[in-house]
């Protein structure tokens, strides 16, 4: 065994210029694979990070009734004392916050500029308003008994020409059918990073948002939060009465789950044509070794050498190839994901209708994926030096010393 390694080395050291691109391109093509796995675990993650932080919570709790695509603001649609029904929820141990929300739809208006909006109405003082606290880009953020302040995105802002201060008109649905109109001053700006909900969403306090859309102590849902996503099942079922609804993170975002999923099964088809374009240059590789190496192979045939060996001899070779191949895979691999984990893709407001991806997508490789793609690149290298050492293994004797040099 240890005399075909060393012949392998000696073979792969014949054309050390073709054996290294040879290894090269493997290498590259691993290094793209694990590019192309942190990308989509990256984005992925991040965007239902985003959204269970940004909308949807672990859990919300909502009337029997209540209808999200119409932001139904009808009494019997609501939850009644939300405040109450918060206070009993965050009292569970496994939950972190739980908060009333109102939502309404309506309209900023500020001249002859308009554009539609999701209105939020908020606890300002609860922890789970820390996305948007944080990312407060100018001004303050709201105070709960504030009756005339809005909390505006940077997108929007950017889009009415509006800053800190600027008065706006702010039109609502109320909950007996109308729309009331009101204006606000601009108390602050942010930033969440994801413009499909900055661009959209603009923040009042609870107390405001019910007393302008005529839903005085009701609030839509409970956004709740909790301290590990795998408790869910557990808070469901303490959580299970006849008069509200319970849906959890994995209901509310089907539509990711889903999108997440499909691209899982699309994803291996790009891996397989990668892997095929690395292993058509480890076969021409051989193949053209092979044939340079014809008498070579009769030689070693006439003198008693087993096909069986030499067949070893090439797969050695491959071999050999493949290690070198995911030896520079994984040092560019790990430059390139390590850069874009730092960096991210910039992405700007591209996104798809019903899912929140950030501004920016941050590469996460993880070492199950690692080892998986690593293990498929060297078996794959190994697969394509196969037919090759069969060739090479099967020539005659004969035939192979009257082979031209």
């Amino acid at each position: 065994m240890l005399q075909l390694v060393k012949m392998a080395f000696r073979d792969v050291g014949r054309n050390r210029r073709r054996s290294f691109f040879s290894s090269l391109a493997v290498g590259m093509g691993l290094a793209l694979l694990l590019l192309m796995a942190a990308v989509i675990k990256g984005e992925y993650g991040s965007a239902m990070d985003l959204t269970i932080r940004l909308q949807s919570g672990h859990l919300q709790v909502r009337a029997q009734s209540y209808d999200e695509s119409k932001t139904s603001l009808k009494w019997e649609d609501l939850i009644e004392a939300p405040d109450q029904v918060a206070a009993q929820i965050a009292s569970l141990d496994p939950v972190t916050v739980a908060t009333p929300r109102l939502f309404a739809s309506g309209f900023v208006s500020l001249g002859n500029e308009s554009a539609g909006v999701r209105v939020f109405g908020i606890d300002p003082l609860s922890e789970a308003n820390a996305p948007y606290r944080e990312g407060l880009v100018s001004g303050e953020f709201l105070a709960p008994d504030d009756r005339e302040g809005v909390l505006i995105g940077r997108p929007l802002a950017d889009k009415l020409g509006l800053s800190v201060g600027d008065n706006i008109n702010l039109s609502v649905n109320t909950s007996n059918g109308d729309v009331d109109e009101q204006p606000f001053t601009v108390r602050g700006i942010y930033s969440t990073q994801t413009n499909a909900f900055d661009s959209i969403t603009v923040f009042l306090p609870l107390a405001k948002a019910q007393a302008i859309t005529r839903a005085e102590n009701h609030a839509s849902t409970i956004f709740v939060l909790l301290n590990d996503s795998a408790q869910t099942d557990a808070v469901v079922t303490a959580l299970q009465t006849s008069n509200y609804q319970v849906l959890t993170w994995t209901k509310m975002n089907e539509l990711l789950l889903q999108t997440e999923d499909l691209a899982a099964s699309y994803i291996g088809i790009f891996y397989l044509i990668v892997l095929g374009i690395t292993a058509t240059v480890i076969i021409n590789t051989l193949i053209m070794s092979v044939y340079e190496r014809t008498r070579e192979i009769g030689i070693l045939s006439a003198i008693g050498m087993k096909g069986r060996r030499i067949l070893a001899m090439f797969l050695a070779e491959s071999t050999l190839l493949a290690i070198g191949g995911i030896v520079m895979g994984l040092i560019l691999g790990g430059l390139v994901v390590a850069y874009f984990n730092k960096y991210g893709f910039y992405i700007g407001n591209m996104g798809i209708t019903g899912i929140l991806i950030g501004n920016t997508i941050y590469a996460d490789l993880t070492w199950k994926d690692t080892v998986n793609l690593t293990v498929m690149a060297f078996v794959i290298t190994l697969l394509a030096g196969l037919y090759p050492a069969v060739l090479a293994a099967r020539m005659e004797p004969v035939e192979a010393l009257r082979a031209e040099k």
